[in-house]
């Protein structure tokens, strides 16, 4: 074979890759062996294509493992579940995961036996365990909340518009089931609000006129404006919540969240008293100033509202703010307590307000003749469309300032001061005895606003509440005490109820102005000068008459200095009461020569008479009254202590029913050498003074 190879001619390279271009090379055979070989190949290939007859490739290929998406997994993993019967493979005795119908195949009944006692039984109907999420421990939570919220606050000091929805996830952390969380969250939101609140009050987004065009910014800061109203709103709400929460026994009153909760209501109402819900603010003081008993939350309370009446510019917190305490104490029938009433003192109306008025009316004084007419300018055109743009440019910088306006700023003064006399006639009506002195306070201080038409009707109450008092004493009249409660005490005096009323008479009187009152009213108080006069001697046996109202009882530790200075309303005592009905009888500032004679000399007796009787100081006070008498009327007295100008017949009658009865110029004061040997040197001193006084008349 390799000579015939070498016995071909040769060719050249060129037809050589030619003759490969166009004809592909033969194979040729080498040898015959080669026959026997391809014989068996074709017997093979045949036996291949019978065996493929047999083959199932679809069933093969859906068997076939592959990568496929999450559904096909899912849905293989359900085929092949329900192929197990639902249950998952076990572990066979050889090491091998195989499922539980293979084991239960191959497994005999001594592999069963042998393996039932360490094996558990396995319910089909168990769940798998789910696990549970690790606790975490209550230090690590507040500590999360603490970051949490300094992250929202650090984002609302630096830039709040950038951050509408910090409100909201604050008030998702005050939602934590742990009391330490809420109350960090509810002081959190507080000082956040506190800061970030406008000075302006925000219009509802229903007041925004439809279709207007509005600029990026615009649209930016009225969507964080709309974030804090809604946050501040839900706040508000919660507090109210929190508020009304029964103390814990044991919890310490500063730590309770009733108590955080009414501090931050109170901090807010004298922060903003101008922004959104005010209301809201208002009825959880309210509703804690109607407590029976007050606590600290209550001072709390009333001290935040005293703050709101000095401060209050406007007049309408105020006038809110007396509407729901008035609403109050006709609900719970006034059983309040007396702070509550004195509240009414603390407004500027007492010192603003012009107009006089009564439980359902008011007057101003208009006075037209002293108004200037205006006078004619000549204007331009064009000074006029100036001038008319210039009162509207005012006009919309003033309802963005929320300024009000002098007769906006009276009308609510007035509305403010019917309410305040309709509660005070309301408590004298129902003679309340723990609010008299309140209520007779300050009606003597608002005397000077008190409508003329008002007075009769009030002096009626005030001599109504006098023989109410007497009948009470005697034991004849109805016990208003039977229904209040257990608590409180039941005793009343009712010498010091009758003095102020007499001191609330004359000062009101004194308010007005008297020579139209009388004319036109016809007004006489004649009652109350004689009900004081048969006082006096019952007076001056009287143990407590250096004591106030609340002296008997002890001081409370843990009220303020600051509280304790404020309150000066109803602590007078006795005998300060009783000076002022006398100067208010004797030495009237509306006209001081008016008093008649008769009734000088009859009080000047009584008074010598009662000295005797009254504890040092006390006297001194009457003999200093006396002394100021004497300057002022000694012509119309001096006939006392002169037994040869004694004008008079008959007896002296010091226990008579009226002043004119009692006769007394035919007395004569004695008492004056026994009051020279007094034990006070300070008596004896006043004694010489007045003598002093008389001598040079």
């Amino acid at each position: 074979m390799f000579l015939a190879r070498l016995d071909t001619p040769r060719q050249t390279e060129d037809t050589d890759y030619d003759a490969m271009a166009l004809h592909p090379p033969k194979r040729r055979r080498l040898s015959d062996d080669n026959g026997d070989s391809a014989l068996n190949g074709r017997k093979v290939q045949k036996q291949f294509f019978k065996s493929a007859a047999n083959w199932n490739l679809e069933n093969d290929y859906a068997n076939r493992p592959r990568k496929g998406t999450k559904k096909d997994k899912k849905k293989q993993k359900k085929v092949s579940d329900d192929q197990n019967g639902g249950r998952l493979p076990i572990k066979a005795a050889s090491g091998t995961w195989v499922s539980q119908e293979d084991e239960e195949s191959i497994a005999s009944d001594t592999e069963w036996i042998e393996n039932e006692g360490d094996a558990e039984p396995v319910d089909d109907d168990e769940e798998a365990p789910v696990p549970e999420e690790p606790k975490i421990p209550e230090r690590e939570q507040i500590r999360r909340a603490q970051e949490e919220m300094a992250k929202i606050a650090i984002q609302l000091n630096e830039e709040p518009e950038e951050y509408p929805g910090a409100f909201k996830a604050l008030s998702k952390i005050g939602e934590s089931p742990l009391p330490s969380i809420r109350k960090l969250a509810i002081l959190t939101q507080a000082a956040i609000y506190k800061d970030v609140i406008p000075g302006y009050r925000i219009r509802p987004a229903a007041e925004d006129p439809a279709g207007e065009k509005l600029s990026k910014d615009v649209k930016k800061l009225r969507v964080y404006e709309q974030a804090l109203v809604t946050g501040y709103q839900a706040f508000l709400k919660a507090l109210a919540q929190y508020a009304t929460i029964p103390p814990v026994k044991g919890e310490k009153p500063t730590k309770r969240i009733s108590s955080i909760a009414i501090s931050c209501a109170c901090t807010l109402l004298n922060a903003v008293p101008h922004f959104n819900f005010r209301g809201d603010l208002l009825r959880i003081l309210v509703r804690k100033l109607s407590a029976r008993r007050p606590d600290a939350d209550f001072v709390k309370c009333r001290q935040a509202l005293e703050k709101l009446f000095r401060d209050d510019e406007e007049g309408r917190p105020s006038m809110e703010a007396v509407s729901l305490l008035s609403k109050m104490m006709r609900a719970r029938e006034y059983n309040t307590d007396e702070s509550v009433i004195n509240l009414f003192l603390h407004l500027r109306l007492l010192s603003e307000f012009s107009g006089t008025g009564s439980h359902d009316r008011v007057d101003r004084e208009v006075e037209e003749g002293l108004k200037p007419k205006p006078q004619k300018v000549f204007r331009t055109k064009k000074e006029r469309k100036r001038l008319k743009e210039q009162k509207a440019a005012e006009k919309v910088m003033a309802q963005a300032d929320a300024t009000v306006t002098h007769e906006e700023r009276e009308q609510m003064q007035s509305e403010t001061l019917k309410m305040v006399f309709a509660t005070y006639f309301r408590i004298l009506k129902q003679r309340s005895p723990h609010l008299m002195g309140a209520v007779l306070e300050g009606l003597a201080k608002y005397s000077h606003l008190i409508n003329q038409d008002f007075f009769g009707d009030l002096l009626e109450a005030l001599k109504d509440l006098i023989r109410y008092a007497q009948q009470d004493e005697e034991g004849n009249g109805d016990n208003a005490d039977e229904e209040e409660d257990d608590d409180t005490p039941t005793a009343r005096d009712t010498s010091r109820e009758a003095m102020l009323c007499t001191v609330t008479a004359f000062a009101l009187l004194a308010g007005q102005d008297a020579h139209n009152a009388r004319s036109n009213l016809h007004l006489d108080l004649s009652f109350f000068t004689t009900h004081l006069y048969r006082s006096l001697l019952s007076l001056s046996v009287n143990a407590d008459l250096e004591l106030g109202a609340k002296s008997l009882h002890l001081p409370d530790p843990d009220s303020s200095e600051d509280d304790k200075r404020n309150s000066k309303v109803n602590i007078q005592t006795t005998t300060a009461l009783l000076i002022r009905c006398l100067s208010g009888v004797l030495l009237p500032p509306w006209n001081i020569r008016s008093v008649p004679p008769l009734r000088l000399a009859a009080f000047t007796k009584q008074l010598m008479s009662s000295s005797l009787q009254m504890p040092e100081k006390s006297c001194q006070a009457v003999l200093g009254l006396l002394q100021d008498v004497i300057h002022t009327h000694g012509k119309k007295i001096n006939a006392l202590w002169n037994t040869e100008e004694r004008k008079g017949d008959g007896t002296f009658k010091p226990l008579a029913e009226t002043v004119e009865a009692s006769n007394p110029f035919t007395a004569t004061v004695w008492e004056g050498e026994l009051l020279r040997k007094h034990y006070c040197p300070k008596v004896r001193g006043e004694l010489k003074l007045m003598e002093k006084n008389l001598k040079a008349i």
